[in-house]
């Protein structure tokens, strides 16, 4: 059956296949360009610690339903069958392998209930290689897995002692069951340095990239560049946050439509493939954020 496209699909479809022509074949070697950005989003989901002082509403695959996006980011959970089988009607799900997970604080009324409870990111070796088997595994049965995802990357190859030689085992072990599952490995802006990854760029098959501080922001456009010098060739993800951890509250208006204004233009140029909001959990602690944006994706 023939789908009719609309006048405006299809004047966004030819500029966008017009600018391909004048990329660098580098920023053009992913997929084509998709006519709406839901079909290149992802969301962070999972209940996590970041602020708050309760758990959100959204679970794991709400938050990305409720942007109306169809592939996650599963995060801060292990990952599990059980886990997969909720996550079933995801179109992709790219699992966590540098794992955060919750540490009972014992209360000191109350031991046995095991509460409050604080977040711990594990990025050793032996656990990222660990994790990374388990998600090859899955993803045998649960073919919606289509990657691994590597968080705070280079910050553990610095409090590890972490060697290229070491992490090209965690690659490996990301493929050793599906050779075609992704290896994500998150980047920061001010991380954006070649020395920095010198013999580890290509062991990431997406590159997450994330800008710290919200300021930062009209940066986009020379942070992407950068981006891509150090890692020629690969798929690139924005990383877009609702909450700005160095203001504690969530990401200003302006700059937030900053940002989503330099994504949807690089979509449709291919300067990027996708985007990551962070996150799912984080919506009802900002709502006029994550509405705002929610809305910026349907409208485009």
């Amino acid at each position: 059956m023939t789908t009719a496209i609309s006048r405006r699909d299809f004047i966004r479809t030819a500029a966008a296949v017009s600018a391909a022509t004048t990329l660098s074949p580098a920023a053009t070697a992913a997929s084509p360009r998709l006519h709406k950005m839901a079909d290149a989003g992802w969301c962070w989901d999972g209940q996590a610690i970041n602020g708050q002082w309760q758990l959100s509403i959204f679970g794991a695959g709400e938050g990305t339903r409720w942007f109306g996006l169809r592939r996650c980011c599963f995060m801060f959970h292990p990952n599990t069958a059980l886990a997969m089988e909720k996550l079933g009607n995801m179109k992709e799900v790219v699992c966590e392998i540098s794992k955060w997970e919750y540490q009972k604080v014992e209360h000191p009324q109350f031991k046995s209930l095991g509460a409050p409870v604080r977040m711990n990111h594990d990025g050793r070796i032996e656990r990222k290689c660990r994790e990374a088997e388990n998600v090859s595994e899955l993803s045998r049965k649960y073919p919606n897995i289509t990657g691994a995802f590597d968080d705070d990357l280079y910050g553990k190859i610095k409090a590890e002692h972490i060697t290229p030689d070491q992490y090209a085992a965690v690659h490996r072990a990301v493929k050793i069951e599906n050779p075609a599952l992704q290896h994500w490995g998150v980047v920061y802006s001010h991380e954006l340095n070649k020395e920095n990854w010198a013999g580890f760029a290509n062991l990431l098959d997406v590159v997450t990239l994330w800008v710290w501080e919200s300021k930062d922001l009209v940066n986009l456009d020379r942070y992407v560049a950068q981006c891509r010098d150090i890692f020629p060739g690969k798929t690139i993800n924005i990383g877009c946050y609702l909450r700005d951890f160095t203001l504690l509250d969530g990401v200003p208006m302006e700059m937030l439509k900053v940002q989503w204004e330099f994504v949807r233009k690089a979509l449709d140029s291919g300067t990027i493939q996708g985007y990551s909001i962070l996150g799912g959990f984080l919506i009802d602690m900002h709502p006029q954020q994550a509405a705002w944006v929610r809305d910026f994706i349907k409208a485009n």
